[in-house]
């Protein structure tokens, strides 16, 4: 079993995922397919069950905030969108390598290819939740933002730094199978400290740099919702995300070199 995984480093792992990216991208479409099987309207459930959410969360907290419903509907929409993506990425990349334990052991197979399949099977049910964006903007006629093109770079980094998260916690918590339950109470919190739900602004100022300028989700979420909303990300943002996306590679690298040949054996 150690010959299996002892004849290729880290790097050679990923980067042969990567050329063999249609094994993740075949078994990432079979997960959402199968979850859906039999079922007439298939993964679009996920994208009612958002927009019901939405409409839900934009009504109750747009008249709790007092904000107008044309300017905060379209923000608790990417918001809560973004933030599907985000959290989703996370929480499936603790169970991973451990959902897939019997390919691990039994078939020779890149392990970063079953990070690669969470990862697109996420990407997938991200594209059927966008789909409620640009209705939103059509029931307050409202043109798409000139500065929508923004978002396909930002959403690269996004999704970068996801895959860096997902394998450190996939490696983590295959180790320590009690993390994921950590994870998931911790992701909750951060999502009401994120400005998901509620906007920037709404923070008295002595707060502002503790929940935004250090909460590395706000960066992420900011990269993909500010251009879909008529902005430009700031330049901190940007650093602060490619910064996290530098050194959080070069950790998981190091993770992963160091501990992929025990894989096997804590699954």
């Amino acid at each position: 079993m150690t010959r299996r995984f002892a004849d290729r480093d880290a790097l050679e792992d990923i980067l042969e995922a990567i050329k063999k990216y249609h094994l993740a991208a075949t078994f990432g479409w079979q997960d959402v397919a199968q979850r859906y099987r039999r079922s007439r309207v298939g993964a679009f459930w996920l994208t009612i069950n958002m927009g019901v959410l939405i409409g839900a969360l934009g009504l109750v907290f747009g008249n709790l905030f007092h904000s107008p419903m044309q300017e905060f509907l379209p923000f608790i929409c990417v918001g809560m969108v973004v933030w599907g993506l985000i959290s989703s990425c996370v929480v499936e990349g603790c169970t991973s390598l451990i959902s897939a334990d019997v390919i691990i052991l039994q078939v020779r197979m890149p392990i970063f290819t079953h990070i690669l399949r969470a990862l697109w099977r996420n990407i997938i049910i991200f594209c059927h939740n966008l789909v409620i964006y640009p209705f939103v903007l059509l029931a307050f006629l409202i043109p798409l933002p000139s500065t929508a093109a923004l978002a396909i770079p930002g959403l690269l980094v996004v999704l970068l730094n996801l895959a860096w998260m997902m394998l450190v916690l996939g490696i983590a918590c295959a180790r320590f199978r009690d993390l994921t339950q950590l994870v998931q109470n911790l992701l909750q919190v951060t999502f009401y400290v994120t400005p998901v739900m509620w906007q920037p602004r709404s923070l008295p100022n002595g707060a502002s740099p503790y929940l935004l300028d250090f909460n590395p989700f706000y960066h992420l979420v900011t990269l993909l919702r500010t251009p879909l909303l008529g902005g430009i990300p700031t330049l901190t943002t940007w650093k602060y995300a490619i910064a996290m996306l530098i050194l959080g590679w070069i950790f998981a690298l190091w993770l992963f070199d160091r501990y992929r040949r025990r894989i096997a054996y804590w699954l």
